[in-house]
């Protein structure tokens, strides 16, 4: 297993997380059997944002039984009213629901307490103009959560929430079909009819500028609707009329600036241990480059995404990780420190660059490597 910084929160989780909705409907042996094999496997960390009692009851069990220190995001806000989950901003309601979410896990502490679900601006403000956001600012301080945290599908709430400083993990959306689309409120719009049809080049750059802020916020994000609902496993149903392998999703999502870790949903040991595939995947298996490139309604054409593709370098310069941080200097027009720092760690730089233009021919994105490099040899002075 790899493990990774979960931004600032201060823990380290495992790249391959586990989404607990796939237990649902599973007795407490099989929730057992398949929670011992995740942890068997490294995974530690999982994301709980159901407020179905049973579920929460049956995810308690099975972590009383597991040997392995898991830590667990829980959802503040999803709450169980008339005998169905609802989103709640009201603050008697979340508390009782959180209440009832350490009382059946059996914990004092929730690592990453996750503000449940928030798309619109409407909603926006009923957390961070309210006594909401107080509450989990409260808990934090006192030790109840460990750090907070906020899901969204929509880049420009979500920005806004990371802007605010109280933002410490984001739960966010990403793949290829999502990163092309421009934001809104509606999250069905994300994989309506009409949308796949359409056509897009490169990047959102809401999105874009989302994932730079994290990184430069170091608020680390962790991925949910990896597989876009399951679209972009399927050429019939993914908008790009190809399909991704398990493995090439989630290495598209592992390779975005500031993403942590994916929160797989898994409802059986074979779908959890299809997820793991990804740990021991040769760089061929992970590449998504052969689904991403050519096409005719999406481009990406110029854009680095960070596939690898260009790989080996004569001068063992890490390119895809340049461009990255040559991308989130440019993101914020000058170089934050801790973008420097880390492009400085670098075994090697841009202007070791020999301008062979090798990785220029492999690249299936048609990007200007050598014109890169040199800018990013310019920007960062090594």
């Amino acid at each position: 297993m790899i493990y990774r910084q979960l931004g600032r929160s201060g823990i380290r989780v495992s790249a391959i997380s586990l989404g607990c909705e796939g237990f649902a409907g599973k007795s407490r042996r099989e929730a057992v059997e398949m929670m011992g094999y995740a942890v068997a496997s490294g995974v530690n960390f999982i994301d709980l944002y159901a407020s179905d009692p049973e579920l929460r009851s049956t995810i308690g069990a099975a972590l009383a039984e597991v040997r392995g220190g898991v830590q667990v995001q829980g959802h503040i806000g999803s709450v169980w009213k008339n005998g169905q989950y609802m989103r709640s901003r009201n603050v008697a309601e979340a508390r009782a629901a959180f209440d009832d979410l350490q009382t059946r896990l059996g914990r004092e502490t929730i690592e990453v307490g996750m503000i449940h679900y928030c798309d619109e601006l409407e909603d926006f403000h009923a957390i961070f103009d309210t006594g909401f956001i107080e509450l989990a600012t409260k808990w934090k301080q006192a030790g109840r959560i460990g750090s907070i945290g906020l899901s969204s599908h929509n880049p420009v709430v979500a920005k806004m929430a990371v802007e605010t400083g109280l933002i410490d993990v984001l739960m966010f959306s990403v793949n290829p079909c999502y990163d092309v689309q421009p934001p809104g409120e509606e999250v069905e719009k994300l994989w309506a009819d009409e949308v796949y049809e359409a056509h897009f080049h490169n990047f959102n750059p809401e999105r874009e500028e989302l994932y730079a802020l994290c990184e430069r916020r170091n608020v680390g994000i962790d991925v949910m609707k990896v597989f876009a609902g399951g679209d972009l496993l399927k050429a019939d149903q993914s908008m790009f009329g190809r399909a991704m392998t398990p493995v090439q999703a989630l290495n598209y999502a592992l390779t975005r600036p500031a993403v942590a870790a994916v929160m797989a949903g898994c409802g059986s040991v074979a779908e959890i241990e299809a997820a793991l595939r990804w740990c021991t995947a040769s760089e061929e298996e992970r590449d998504y480059s052969t689904v991403l490139a050519g096409l005719e309604r999406c481009s990406w054409s110029g854009h680095c995404m960070y596939c690898g593709h260009c790989a080996p370098c004569p001068k063992e310069i890490r390119i895809a990780d340049v461009n990255k941080f040559l991308n989130l200097a440019l993101a914020r027009g000058g170089v934050p420190e801790t973008v420097r720092e880390h492009y400085r760690a670098l075994a090697h730089h841009a202007s070791e660059c020999i301008q062979c233009g090798a990785c220029e021919k492999r690249c299936p994105f048609s990007v200007p490597v050598r014109e890169k490099m040199k800018q990013a040899a310019e920007l960062f002075g090594c």
